[in-house]
């Protein structure tokens, strides 16, 4: 009898530093999920630069999802929405995640603007329009659901 209480103590530790483990795993792997995100967010109010790499002179929508990227994950990205379109893997709309890129034809052409998801149909973004600046907007929004291209997500690493 006292081998089994001394098993199922065991058993017992072993499962409850199991289970620590996996919560630190997950909580993790959601840090590094949102990281871009929140990188980009920290950015909103940034004015807005045609050809803009860093924040202190301006962004534009590329410049600013390469440096949140790059800050965050170590991630060198092109700059340039359509390159940057190419890399990664495409997302359904339905499985869009916070901290997914997703893209819009707003000069004409395809995946000519681009942004990061940040849940609930809204996105940050470099905004050349209205607002001038780092900001988010909604993917409802007749504008940017008639422009919607599609979405990739990006392949994570720790820095």
């Amino acid at each position: 009898m006292r081998h089994v209480a001394v098993y199922v103590i065991l058993i017992l530790t072993l499962t409850a530093a199991m289970q620590a483990r996996a919560e630190e795993t997950l909580q993790s792997g959601l840090k590094a999920l949102s990281a871009p995100l929140l990188g980009a967010l920290d950015l909103l109010g940034t004015p807005y630069r045609m050809g803009g790499r860093r924040p202190e002179t301006g962004l534009d929508c590329s410049g600013l999802v390469r440096y949140v990227y790059k800050q965050t994950h170590d991630i060198d990205l092109p700059h340039n929405a359509r390159d940057i379109s190419r890399l990664g893997e495409p997302v359904e709309p339905s499985e869009l995640r916070p901290g997914d890129l997703v893209f819009f034809n707003t000069l004409g052409r395809p995946f000519s603007h681009v942004g990061i998801y940040k849940g609930e149909g809204k996105f940050v973004h470099a905004s050349s329009r209205r607002d001038r600046k780092v900001t988010v907007s909604d993917m409802g929004n007749r504008y940017w659901a008639a422009r919607f291209n599609g979405a990739r997500r990006i392949t994570l690493t720790s820095p």
